[in-house]
């Protein structure tokens, strides 16, 4: 009879015990705010309480959740602290534009994301996925991190726009991380909703990066527009095109579109390519799971050529992914800003506090899971996912906002793993000790070295 071995606890910070001063507060959420929250955050419903920059909202409970970002949705708009951080990259696009633009934006990129159209995409997610893996071959040691961001942009790159990005791969995954750690996390002077006009450090640093983005999406878009000239037969019906099209006096402005091609380039592959390397090392120091999925993996490719079938037909392979991104999730924090104060229940929640949902610590609630800290995919296992609470279990948001590619990302992930695990073997080495850190999205500090062996 086998027995199964105590599940695999990854890294992650400590809760803390004491409350920290506003100094190091500051210090905490510039660094990694992770590594803010204390004990009592991960057992209550709600914190609520006056912080640095105003009065502040944990919400954990799930109706409380549900309140915030379906039921009473119109009462929240975007916060402000988030927007500071984020508006600088993205402007209008997808993630931080509100009320009529963010109406346009989603009406314009819809139907990309319907299922006949992503089912479309997943035979190129395929072959980038088969050409990226011919660079284990010979076996060795990679960062993980590092190569996921790279086949997610190859993958984005073919799909929404039909391998017609301006600009090389390598660079721009440099890019992405340097982008991140200047331009992506909070600055104190936000954090104290000190005025705009106040020059804030670290986006001084980070504007020759944004520069190169911004440069990537007119060149692009220049491109497209050539072809369009040249050949409108002959240009692909996709993302961008699509963009464009919608371009005009009742759409989109042309900034809007450039807005959009960026936060997709920029934001839209690096969730994806985070989980993924997440849960290759998870299932690296998880050999039980590993061979479970290695296992059904090889099964379903032996009969199974067809890849929009495999997410169906591979759930320990998902439940895997799934639990990586209860751990880890890419985006682990979500922030609204009530337009108007309100009660729910109990709990007054006044005009203008900043009200977080955070998926980290709800996906880690010791009132809502059983051994929230410990990789254990079989929560997501058939019979067992459908007791999870729709909101205990965020890893793509939830409400009108839900992120669009959701979809998407869920078949990239499970395809490019399929290929990744049945021809390869990924273990971590000495060098492999991560520290999860909270940029714009849970990135692993110090990269994922991992040894590389063919099957």
């Amino acid at each position: 009879m086998d027995i199964q071995p105590a599940p695999f606890i990854p890294p992650a910070p400590k809760p803390r015990t004491t409350p920290p001063s506003t100094l190091e507060m500051i210090r905490i959420v510039y660094r990694n705010p992770l590594e803010l929250w204390g004990e009592h955050t991960y057992n209550e419903p709600w914190i609520s309480a006056n912080g640095v920059g105003g009065h502040l909202i944990v919400a954990n409970d799930p109706g409380l959740i549900r309140h915030v970002l379906v039921d009473n949705a119109r009462n929240y708009k975007m916060a402000t602290v988030r927007q500071k951080i984020l508006r600088p990259i993205l402007r209008d696009g997808l993630l931080t534009a509100e009320g009529e633009v963010w109406k346009r934006s989603r009406k314009a990129m819809a139907p990309v994301f319907t299922p006949r159209h992503i089912f479309g995409f997943a035979q190129p997610m395929l072959r980038r996925t088969l050409d990226f893996v011919t660079r284990y071959e010979d076996g060795g040691t990679s960062d993980i991190a590092h190569d996921m961001t790279l086949l997610t942009y190859d993958i984005l790159a073919e799909t929404l726009f039909s391998g017609e990005i301006s600009g090389e791969p390598g660079s721009f995954a440099n890019e992405i991380d340097r982008l991140f750690e200047t331009m992506g996390r909070v600055d104190p002077l936000d954090l104290l909703r000190a005025p705009d006009w106040l020059p804030r450090l670290t986006r001084i640093r980070g504007r020759k990066t944004m520069a190169y983005f911004r440069k990537i999406v007119t060149d692009t878009v220049t491109m497209r527009e050539a072809k369009f000239k040249r050949d409108p037969d002959a240009v692909p019906q996709d993302f961008l095109t699509l963009l464009l099209k919608a371009e005009g006096p009742d759409g989109l402005t042309r900034a809007e579109v450039e807005d959009n091609i960026i936060t997709f380039i920029g934001a839209g592959h690096e969730t994806t390519a985070r989980a993924l390397g997440w849960t290759l090392y998870c299932l690296a120091e998880s050999s039980w799971e590993r061979n479970r999925v290695e296992q059904e993996i090889d099964q379903v490719l032996a009969r199974e050529p067809d890849p929009t079938k495999w997410l169906d037909a591979m759930p320990f392979t998902r439940a895997a992914f799934d639990e990586a991104l209860r751990l880890y999730p890419p985006a682990p924090s979500i922030n609204r800003e009530p337009i108007e104060p309100e009660m729910w229940k109990d709990l007054h929640i006044p005009k203008h506090a900043a009200v977080l949902v955070m998926p980290w610590v709800v996906h880690r609630h010791r009132k809502l899971w059983d051994r929230p800290d410990a990789f254990l995919p079989e929560r997501f296992h058939p019979g067992n996912r459908e007791k999870i609470d729709r909101f205990q279990y965020l890893p793509f948001g939830a409400g009108p906002r839900v992120c669009i590619g959701a979809s998407f990302a869920m078949q990239e992930a499970i395809i490019a793993l399929a290929i990744m695990l049945s021809r390869f073997r990924f273990d971590t080495t000495a060098e492999t000790k991560p520290w999860p850190v909270q940029k714009l999205t849970t990135q692993p500090q110090g990269g994922l070295p991992m040894r590389v062996t063919p099957r």
